[in-house]
């Protein structure tokens, strides 16, 4: 065989033993769930962002984001729903390249997933601690769902994920939101497909395991852009692009709909800063139609310490190592604005 067996990996009990959830955050998780879950099926009138750097590559710029973040909360908490973006695991479209603290829990280092397991769960605990509040992160692997499923409030599937079928089993057992992004194709279907096999029960294996879930009604589109036949970027975020969306969900036996719009990725073709104009018209067009509203409950954002992005190994503290990020300044600004506008 071509595989080499590194080394045999905990498993998630043994890490949440070591590791444990204290009781009191758990009631924060639990109180923030709720919020969250209130804004998608349309019991709330707040308003979702997912904010926060690209790949979590730094417990202490990470931690020290999150705190700022909280700081902000403070300020809009009865407009908003923050959701730190805390994500340890970065899907790679050629396999290469930083894959998150999971895999390296140092960037300049060889991969070590039973330390990246660990650092992954004591980053996000940490974050709560400093913030009191519940993050988001992405699955990048499936498997790995229960070294976090106590601890995050909202979980993301990557646009090179949607289509497989063990993710969109996997959130079927969720208790907690999940944003599916379209795919990279930009094709709307496939991601509502994503979405009506995570909002039903099914039966699979997992873990070495015959399991049995019941469906997870929190499952919802993310739009983040596409790339054409030629590797330009689609951005889909528009209004004409939100009625077609709304057009779909009326085809498909579907909970609780909803759309989250990814403000960088394809939509802002990865020029970071065109995600506070983005922004700001997506918002507007929230004005303008009711079922536009009632669609969109939130934004996905990329943003750190500091503006822009970083080579690994150029050690600037709180500037992204992957793609590059709103800085700190014009993070707090846009946050303010956004709640002056829902």
């Amino acid at each position: 065989m071509s595989f080499t067996y590194v080394q045999p990996l905990p498993t998630p009990a043994e890490i949440k033993a070591e590791f444990p959830l204290p009781s009191s955050y758990a009631e924060i998780k639990k109180v923030r769930d709720e919020e969250i879950a209130g804004v998608l099926t349309g019991k709330s009138d707040r308003f979702l962002v997912v904010i926060g750097p690209c790949s979590a590559d730094n417990e202490s710029a990470v931690c020290e984001y999150v705190s700022r973040l909280a700081k902000v909360y403070d300020r809009v908490k009865d407009k908003l729903v923050l959701i730190p973006r805390i994500y340890t695991n970065k899907p790679r479209t050629t396999g290469s390249g930083y894959k998150g603290i999971t895999s390296q829990p140092n960037p300049e280092q060889r991969p070590d997933f039973k330390a990246g397991l660990i650092a992954m769960r004591k980053m996000h605990i940490h974050a709560i601690e400093v913030s009191g509040l519940t993050s988001a992160d992405e699955m990048l692997y499936p498997e790995n769902w229960g070294y976090v499923e106590d601890i995050l409030s909202y979980v993301a599937i990557g646009a090179r994920s949607v289509e497989d079928q063990q993710h969109r089993l996997t959130v079927s057992g969720f208790d907690v939101a999940a944003g599916m992004k379209n795919p990279t194709s930009g094709d709307l279907t496939v991601m509502l497909n994503s979405v009506y096999a995570a909002q039903h029960p099914h039966d699979f294996t997992y873990r070495g395991h015959e399991v049995m879930t019941s469906g997870n009604p929190l499952a919802h589109t993310v739009l983040r852009g596409s790339v054409n036949q030629i590797g330009r970027d689609i951005p889909n975020y528009h209004y004409e692009d939100i009625v077609r969306l709304i057009e779909l969900y009326d085809k498909f036996d579907l909970q609780n709909p909803a759309c989250v719009i990814d403000t960088n990725h394809s939509n802002s073709g990865k020029k970071y800063r065109q995600q506070i104009r983005i922004a700001k018209e997506i918002l507007h067009n929230r004005t303008e139609n009711e079922d536009v509203r009632c669609m969109v409950k939130g934004l996905m954002i990329e943003s750190y310490l500091e503006e822009g992005s970083q080579k690994i190994g150029e050690g600037v503290y709180g500037r992204s190592i992957t793609d590059p990020c709103l800085g700190w300044a014009d993070t707090e600004r846009l946050i303010l604005e956004i709640a002056d506008a829902v």
